[in-house]
């Protein structure tokens, strides 16, 4: 049986205008690979540890191999550079449990 993977990103928005194309096309790009948005922002309550830099969002892939092929497309590729250049953000990939 194959694991669930997940793209969890941390991000918080420097330039709201700047993100835009990234905001607009990525949904088009993890559809494609069985990806879905099970976590969209809201602002994440701290219990320990650091605070978040911002809003969470959480995405669901059907396997790991997915999510990497999602990430490495050249679709989600040609979008990467806006949120790079307009937000500060943290990222990880992580299996769920079988």
């Amino acid at each position: 049986m194959s694991k669930s993977a997940y793209f969890v990103i941390d991000v918080k928005i420097i330039d709201s205008e700047a993100i835009k194309p990234y905001q607009e096309k990525v949904a088009d790009t993890y559809k494609l690979f069985g990806g879905e948005r099970i976590v969209a922002g809201g602002i994440p309550e701290a219990l320990e540890g650091k605070p978040s830099l911002g809003r969470i969002v959480i995405l669901k892939f059907p396997n790991l191999e997915l999510a990497h092929a999602w990430h490495d497309s050249p679709a989600y590729q040609a979008i990467l550079s806006h949120r790079l250049a307009a937000a500060e953000s943290r990222a990880y990939f992580v299996e769920g449990v079988a």
